[in-house]
């Protein structure tokens, strides 16, 4: 019975939600879509409670490629890409920002987490131009099923399945063991969630 209801109060949410949607669209056809998608996600994000998170859930099924709406997004969390996807039981905590990235399911988002759009954002090599007007390349990161992100944590590379990433760690090399702990800035193996035989 409690599926249900949770499942009658989505479609509420996304009926609610088309109206904001169908003005987003519009609005990304007269400025850039990013950046028209970076200002209904800030708006989205101070939504508090329960009615906050499922409004973020079914914006973002609608906005973001296969984006599930069985997620739950925290306040004051925002995505800066609508080229992010998000797999069906995802947490992310409040406070966090999201960048270009794939989240895949069941994986655990504390607060203040930062998966940025991979580490080469800003090129900085030309000292005749302002960093700013240099450019840089955005990077789909990949965040594996089953994952834990500490409080406060910076993924700037993939992590694969199953791994742990402790509290205020950065993730600057791809991490490509599964089912690994990980801890530090940059960070390095501490332990392993399988058992030994």
């Amino acid at each position: 019975m409690r599926k249900l209801i949770k499942k009658i109060i989505k479609k509420i949410f996304l009926l609610l939600v088309m109206p904001i949607y169908v003005l987003y669209r519009f609005l990304s056809f007269l400025s850039s879509p990013d950046g028209t998608f970076q200002s209904f996600s800030q708006g989205l994000s101070l939504i508090p409670g329960r009615t906050g998170a499922y409004t973020r859930a079914a914006f973002y099924r609608l906005a973001c490629p296969n984006t599930s709406d069985d997620i739950l997004i925290g306040f004051l969390t925002v995505l800066s890409h609508r080229d992010t996807t998000i797999h069906q039981g995802v947490y992310i905590g409040p406070q966090s920002n999201i960048g270009k990235c794939l989240i895949e399911k069941n994986t655990l988002l504390g607060s203040g987490v930062h998966i940025l759009s991979g580490k080469q954002q800003h090129n900085f090599n030309d000292l005749s131009k302002p960093i700013q007007d240099q450019g840089g390349t955005f990077t789909k990161i990949r965040v594996g099923e089953d994952c834990w992100i500490g409080n406060n944590a910076v993924v700037m590379a993939d992590v694969n399945n199953r791994s742990i990433v402790a509290a205020a760690s950065v993730v600057t090399r791809p991490i490509e063991t599964s089912g690994a702990i990980w801890a530090g800035n940059p960070v390095t193996r501490i332990n392993s969630r399988m058992k030994e035989n």
